[in-house]
């Protein structure tokens, strides 16, 4: 009766430990997302005797039990891959720079291998960072809105493995917005490191499809393909619920933050700080400017690791806090509506920002005219649907 009670004891425990790994569960299916990073049967063949680049961050990791992971850099090292040097996006190689913080080239102190900045004056690699390389690897986790800028780096890794005959392989990982798609649909005159491609805000595609989409569409300069190798998930479904297990830059610090991401960038182009500087970036926002009677939330803004200098510094700012609010499904424009309404000067609202955000010039034009949420959406409704068939051919997973 005992030895049963600790082998029920014992297999209990592990059942425990087995929950707690970092391989994300979703909320509605009984198996595990396998990210294509711990897929490593699917891609280290196809790294023998190559020399290998990476374009990856904090979030390039391969999940191992217990909770604990290991860098796809090193994992490469320690199967002998002959990994010559490593690619950073904006936020750094290690993902600790502010939004915008020109990133410099150096060394990496835990592997030595050479870092390529790919982010301030230089956003794609010259020809002399690829010569001594046959094949690139991008792994970074993305967040599903068209101005969060690792799928313009992408893009910029696609074109120039495309002009230098390098192979790309792209490891999937899920997109956390990946349930729906909106917003307006970028006008080409209004392209920018914020804005690459004519897609919605929220384009319901994971990194690898957004690839593939790149790639088939000849998006990149001049028609260009480069020869794209895309290694999938296994057991993902879009529209389950997941968690990021590491951040993916310094300003989104949790799933609500992530959840409100695509709504709440647009104030980026606008005086209203959203919440930069304080610990619920993405999840408040608010301005000297508010009408206090309104927005009856306060907050000081101060610099800290993920804004050194954050807008409205040490002024009192009236906002709202939407820690508590449900999750969206839809880009909401109810706050940005609200707040132009009620701010003390409306030409000091927008700055040139709010059009590249934007992707167009109509959204500020349609708030200025006073139109309704309803009525602004309704005019992206004939893009979003010829865009909704446009994205079929380079769908990877269940909808």
């Amino acid at each position: 009766m005992v030895l049963r009670w600790l082998k029920n004891t014992v297999y209990f425990l592990l059942l425990v430990c087995i929950s707690c790994t970092a391989q994300v569960r979703t909320e509605s299916s009984s198996e595990e997302i396998i990210i294509a990073a711990n897929r490593t049967e699917s891609y280290l063949p196809l790294l023998e005797g190559k020399k290998v680049g990476i374009v990856g961050n904090q979030t390039s990791v391969i999940f191992k039990p217990e909770g604990q992971h290991i860098h796809l850099v090193d994992s490469l090292l320690k199967h002998n891959v002959s990994v010559k040097k490593v690619f950073a996006p904006e936020h750094g190689f290690r993902g600790t720079a502010d939004a915008g913080e020109i990133i410099k080239d150096g060394i990496d102190t835990k592997t030595s291998l050479p870092i390529i900045s790919l982010y301030g004056n230089q956003k794609k690699p010259k020809p002399e960072h690829l010569e001594d390389l046959d094949i690139i690897i991008f792994d970074i986790q993305d967040v599903g809105a068209r101005f969060y800028t690792y799928i313009s780096t992408l893009h910029y890794i696609m074109e120039a493995c495309a002009e230098n005959n390098i192979k790309l392989l792209v490891l999937d990982r899920p997109n956390p917005n990946g349930y729906y798609i909106d917003g307006p649909v970028l006008e080409k005159e209004f392209k920018s490191f914020v804005g690459m491609h004519p897609i919605p805000v929220v384009h319901g595609l994971t990194i690898g499809e957004y690839a593939q989409m790149i790639n088939r569409e000849k998006w990149l300069k001049d028609g260009v393909q480069c020869e794209l190798n895309v290694i999938k998930m296994d057991n993902y479904k879009v529209g389950e619920a997941y968690d990021l297990p590491i951040k993916s830059s310094p300003n989104l610090p949790n799933s609500k933050s992530i959840n409100l991401y695509p709504s709440l960038c647009f104030f980026e182009g606008t005086n209203v700080n959203a919440g930069r500087g304080t610990s619920m970036q993405f999840q408040i926002f608010g301005s000297p400017f508010l009408d206090p009677s309104v927005f009856d939330y306060e907050f000081t803004p101060v610099p800290n690791s993920g804004a050194k200098y954050p807008k409205h510094e040490n002024q009192l700012c009236f906002g709202k806090n939407l820690q508590n609010h449900k999750d969206l499904d839809y880009l909401n424009l109810d706050w940005l509506l609200q707040a132009y309404h009620h701010t003390q000067d409306k030409s000091s609202f927008f700055n040139d920002f709010f059009n590249k955000l934007a992707g167009n010039s109509s959204l500020q034009r349609q708030i200025q005219q006073g139109k309704t949420a309803e009525k602004i959406r309704e005019s992206w409704q004939t893009d979003l649907e010829a865009y909704k068939v446009k994205i079929k051919p380079y769908l990877l997973y269940d909808r």
